[in-house]
Parts: structure tokens; C-alpha cells; sequence
């Protein structure tokens, strides 16, 4: 197959998924791996997609739902400076829900020696958690979902239901000042919603990529947000949108 053609086959493949990896991509074309992450660096020069670690993927499509596997490497600095500022946030004692954000993971880093209370419907979060004493962890349980590493289904809704926490740290797909808070996926987005209705203070968090865009399912509008953590300043269209609707934004520092 010609290299020109295999990019064309990868741009179609990309525009349908959303997202793919290096390792499926060499083995359907039957090349090495290398000559994979020539066409993507190509094919991002072009404007066609992004480039991550072990793939790439598009921002486009409100049924987005981008692999673990890659979500993992999108803008982790990015992240990790969430993480720090809604740990400021986070004081000994407080019960707090994390969701199964890959921003939400990285706050664990920055609590985990803290005394606690957590909640989460994560996979990954528990696991990082379990071994800290300090920390009294709650798992939602339920049927993991595998994009996610997230618990989902009717053992998860209802095991949340039995609580209330302080603040709740959740992140979404995209937010639009018209269409709100918006999610890729349908179960994920019910559990979002539900973590949300379970707090006393709701926290999202979500780095600029996120913004101006929406997504396939409604997770709940503004007034259900008590502070925005973003990794970097928004335009000015967006502070005084989110101070009209009484929203606190922490923009975090270079």
C-alpha cells in the first residue's frame, strides 16, 4: 500500500473513531510502528488530528469518547497543576468525591498523606488509594467501563445515592455557555450527574480543551457549580459569564 494511501485510510479511520492507537494501526496496515507515527506526525502537520503518547485523537464529534489508554497522556502538566489547586481546596477531615477523570486522578498525588474520606467510582483512584491507611475509601462498585476505568450500571447509582460529601472534584467532556455541562457518554454522564447532586460544594474541573465545545449528553447546567479549576486564563466572554451565574474560577498558575 503507498503511504499516501494508508494516511487517507488513517484520516477516514480517525474522523470515524475519534481516537486510535499506534499498536491497532500498525497491525491493520502490516507495518512497524515507527512508520505509524510518521503518517500521524504528518497528518497532524496537516491539522488533521492530535498526537499523544501511543496515539492520537480529534477534539471534534459530540459522541467522542476517547480511549484510557490515550486520555492518560493529553496535557498532563496541564492536569497535574489542577491537581495542585484543588488540593488547596481539600483540608483534613473533609469527605470528598474524586470521579474517574484522568484530571481527578492526579489530585490523588497531592492528597493522599491527608486524613480523608473518599468516594470514588474509579478503578484507577482506588487502586492508588488503597494502600494509604490514612484514607478511608469508599468504591461505588458496579460494571466497569472499560474507556473509563469508571464503575457504572445500577450498583454504582445506588451505592452513591447512600451518600453525601463536602466537595466533589468532576470533570466532563465539554462545557458551552448555551448547552452546559456536557458528556461523550451516556452512563458516564449519569453518574456524573449523580456525584454532582451528592455534594455540598461541586468543583469541575477541566483543562481549556474542553471549553466553547459540547458534547453528546447533558451532565447539568451552571447553576449546579459552585467553582470552575482551569489550567489556564479563559477570555474574558467566560468570566463575566461565569460571574453572572455566581461561579468562583480558579485559573491556575504557569
Amino acid at each position: 500500500m503507498l503511504a499516501l494511501t494508508r494516511k487517507n485510510q488513517i484520516r477516514e479511520l480517525i474522523l470515524e473513531k475519534k481516537n486510535v492507537t499506534v499498536s491497532e494501526l500498525a497491525k491493520q496496515f502490516s507495518v512497524t510502528e515507527e512508520t505509524i507515527r510518521r503518517d500521524l506526525k504528518s497528518l497532524e502537520e496537516s491539522g488533521v488530528l492530535i498526537r499523544t503518547y501511543g496515539g492520537a485523537f480529534i477534539q471534534e464529534g459530540v459522541v467522542n469518547e476517547i480511549k484510557m489508554a490515550l486520555r492518560e497522556n493529553i496535557l498532563v502538566p496541564n492536569k497535574q497543576k489542577i491537581a495542585k489547586k484543588c488540593a488547596e481546596f481539600i483540608h483534613n477531615g473533609d469527605t470528598i468525591t474524586l470521579d474517574a477523570s484522568t484530571t481527578a486522578f492526579h489530585i490523588c498525588n497531592e492528597i493522599k498523606h491527608m486524613r480523608l474520606t473518599v468516594l470514588t467510582d474509579s478503578l484507577k483512584i482506588v487502586n492508588y488509594l488503597a494502600e494509604y491507611d490514612n484514607i478511608n475509601l469508599i468504591a461505588t462498585g458496579g460494571t466497569l467501563q472499560h474507556n473509563y476505568y469508571s464503575f457504572i450500571g445500577k450498583m454504582a447509582r445506588q451505592t452513591i445515592r447512600e451518600y453525601y460529601v463536602d466537595k466533589v472534584f468532576v470533570s466532563c467532556r465539554s462545557l458551552d455557555m448555551t448547552h452546559g455541562i456536557t458528556e461523550a457518554g451516556e452512563d458516564i454522564a449519569a453518574i456524573r450527574k449523580l456525584l454532582i447532586e451528592r455534594a455540598n460544594k461541586v468543583f469541575l474541573i477541566a483543562d481549556h480543551s474542553k471549553f466553547n465545545k459540547v458534547s453528546f449528553v447533558s451532565i447539568c447546567d451552571f447553576d449546579k457549580i459552585d467553582a470552575i479549576v482551569v489550567d489556564e486564563p479563559l477570555s474574558e466572554d467566560w468570566h463575566e459569564f461565569l460571574e453572572e451565574h455566581g461561579i468562583n474560577l480558579y485559573e491556575c498558575e504557569a
